[in-house]
């Protein structure tokens, strides 16, 4: 009797993709990208981080409570399959809080124009007992962080619906002890500041860009814009954060 052949060859899984956006931003930052995704076939859900809730948000959030409320989401879309977390420059904190607790929580983490936080990490410390951070006028928040490519009404819709990030997010130092999240695949997608930049920035010890050097398993790719590129570019970005997420998954079935 003939025995039936089964194939052994792994099988690719489309993951589940969470969205985090950066300061200020809720969900609806990704609403353009989101769509991409979906229409590229991918599962993604955007998510808006405690302490920015539309109106006001919540000056006494941690980012404790952020990554407590990142996790559960990124746990309800691993019912799924496997989940890859996009994080968007300050959403790399409540990222690697959340990473540190339990690496093994997603496939991949992809920062875009942002990369991992490093232990003892204070992002603002200006903003050390303050109740609330909110968007600074877009001349001064220009200085730091390039708008290029953001229209008139970008810029409008970004000031219109900003939530103040909760003071003790940005003031206070965040905590890490597990280097097992170093092991996470990870891809950085590099708009405003390039890649080989970044990694010179690194190996020079700059305080955002530290933990790079440390991780271990690394890709890096090029997406020239400003620093908002879910907005100046939301096509090229998904298209980035779709290859990225796909890189090395398979579901090993038949």
């Amino acid at each position: 009797m003939n025995t039936p052949h089964t194939s052994t060859t792994p099988t690719t899984m489309t993951p589940s993709l969470v969205l985090v956006p950066g300061f200020w931003l809720g969900a609806w930052a990704w609403d353009e990208v989101g769509a991409e995704l979906a229409d590229r076939g991918f599962p993604a859900q955007a998510v808006t981080l405690p302490g920015r809730e539309p109106g006001q948000g919540d000056p006494t959030t941690t980012i404790e409570d952020q990554a407590d409320g990142l996790a559960a989401v990124v746990a309800e879309a691993g019912r799924a399959g496997p989940v890859v977390l996009v994080a968007h420059s300050g959403g790399n904190l409540a990222t690697s809080v959340a990473l540190d607790r339990d690496p093994a929580m997603v496939s991949r983490v992809i920062y875009v124009d942002s990369g991992p936080a490093a232990d003892g990490l204070v992002y603002d410390p200006t903003a050390q007992g303050e109740r609330s951070v909110p968007l600074p006028p877009f001349d001064v928040l220009g200085e730091t962080a390039s708008l290029a490519g953001l229209s008139t009404s970008h810029l409008d819709r970004f000031r219109e619906r900003a939530v103040p990030e909760p003071g003790p997010v940005v003031g206070r130092p965040i905590r890490l002890d597990n280097d097992a999240r170093l092991r996470v695949p990870t891809t950085l997608i590099c708009s405003s500041i390039s890649a080989q930049e970044i990694l010179r920035l690194a190996r020079d010890g700059h305080p955002l860009m530290t933990e790079v050097n440390r991780l271990e398993d690394l890709t890096t790719v090029d997406l020239p814009t400003g620093h908002w590129p879910m907005w100046s570019q939301p096509v090229e970005l998904a298209c980035a954060i779709a290859d990225a997420a796909t890189a090395g998954v398979s579901t090993g079935q038949n």
